[in-house]
């Protein structure tokens, strides 16, 4: 492949580096390759970009250990079982587009750290601080170390959505673990139910849950009960009367918006719009614009007439056009009555007319006609 090398500029605090290429802590100049701008054009696209568009990079073991169940030790190794959509945009200075690099400085030497002379400390009230050594940390008297043990088994109704936070999938280590491992598996699709256990993850113990996932095991870390707040007056606070028709047709609305639907099918737009404006960056060519916002009702003021237009559109009828075809229907069967009643009233004009003409005529011969003599 064609290849380019190209320079960059590093800012450190105080200096600048010479613009020769890039450094590290020697000081020693470092050539970056990467692939030559027509390569790119022809269609190939940085690794930082085809990790962003979902290619698998393969899993690694972030935790090593054990479920304890009762008697029954199954050794595991977790891997993690979500990743977010994540473009890496870095600080850089707006005039020259170097990157900026964030410095460790010690407040009473003034001068920048190593991350090797770096350790954890505590703060107390009175300002007194105290530093904890990493033997402190890994020392830690707690069983949940380098062990999952499972306390009880609950129903899945039993726990909160709010408590769940990372997910993790469990795996076994060696082959003489799978039998144990299925035997838990089976024993949870079978009951339905959820393993509720401790363990110590990222430098905290966490509570967790194990549950099945096809045919996985997955731990998903939990918040403890006394860390998701209450609710409070979140609320609305004065009392609402709902009536059946309306709640009738809320439930109409969330059955037509529920046809078809596939979770599968969204995607992340954010991110997809993001990746365009970089690859034109990247192109130097003009990068895509807002499409504009989409259609949004105006503010409730008719409950129960949104409802009704809110189902007509997820239906695909539109509820503007439905709303101008009935004013159109009533205003043209309104004309219909109105001509319908100029009509009547014309014919009825005339019939009086030939009424009175006949009377008149009637009476002129009356009148011209010779009386007899007695």
């Amino acid at each position: 492949m064609e290849s380019a090398e190209i320079s960059v500029r590093t800012a450190q605090v105080g200096r600048e580096k010479p613009t020769g290429g890039c450094f590290d802590a020697a000081s020693r100049p470092l050539v970056v390759r990467r692939p030559a701008a027509v390569e790119y054009r022809r269609g190939l696209r940085r690794p930082s970009l085809e990790r962003t568009r979902g290619k698998e990079l393969g899993m690694r073991a972030t935790w090593k250990g054990a479920v304890s169940f009762g008697l029954v030790t199954i050794p595991v190794q977790l891997f993690a079982a979500t990743r977010e959509h994540d473009v890496p945009l870095h600080q850089v200075h707006r005039r020259d587009g170097s990157r900026i690099r964030m410095r460790r400085f010690c407040e009473v030497e003034d001068k920048e750290v190593p991350y090797s002379e770096i350790a954890r400390g505590y703060q107390a009230p009175d300002g007194t601080t105290v530093t904890l050594s990493e033997e402190d940390l890994a020392e830690l008297p707690i069983p949940s170390k380098k062990t999952i043990e499972v306390l009880a088994f609950v129903d899945a109704s039993e726990i909160d959505p709010l408590m769940y936070s990372r997910a993790y999938y469990v795996g076994v280590t060696d082959r003489a673990a799978n039998k144990p491992y299925v035997l838990l598996r089976e024993a949870l699709t079978e009951s339905g139910q959820m393993a509720v256990t401790k363990i110590a993850l990222r430098s905290r113990e966490s509570l967790a849950v194990l549950r099945v996932h096809g045919e996985t095991l997955v731990l998903q870390t939990c918040l403890w009960p006394d860390e998701v707040r209450d609710a409070g007056e979140v609320a609305p606070k004065e009392d609402v009367t709902v009536r059946p028709q309306e709640l009738k047709m809320a439930r109409s609305l969330m059955e037509t918006l529920s046809e078809g639907f596939q979770l599968s099918a969204l995607q992340d737009e954010y991110t997809a719009a993001l990746l365009e404006v970089v690859e034109a960056r990247l192109e130097g060519v003009e990068p895509p614009h807002e499409r504009g916002p989409r259609e949004r009702g105006g503010n409730v003021i008719d409950l129960m007439s949104a409802l009704e237009n809110s189902v007509k559109a997820a239906k695909g009828g539109g509820a503007s056009s439905g709303s101008a075809a009935k004013k159109a229907a009533r205003k043209k069967g309104a004309a219909k009555k109105a001509e319908a009643k100029r009509t009547a009233e014309k014919a009825g004009g005339k019939s009086a007319q030939k009424k009175a003409a006949a009377k008149k005529t009637a009476a002129k011969k009356t009148a011209s006609r010779p009386r007899k003599s007695a």
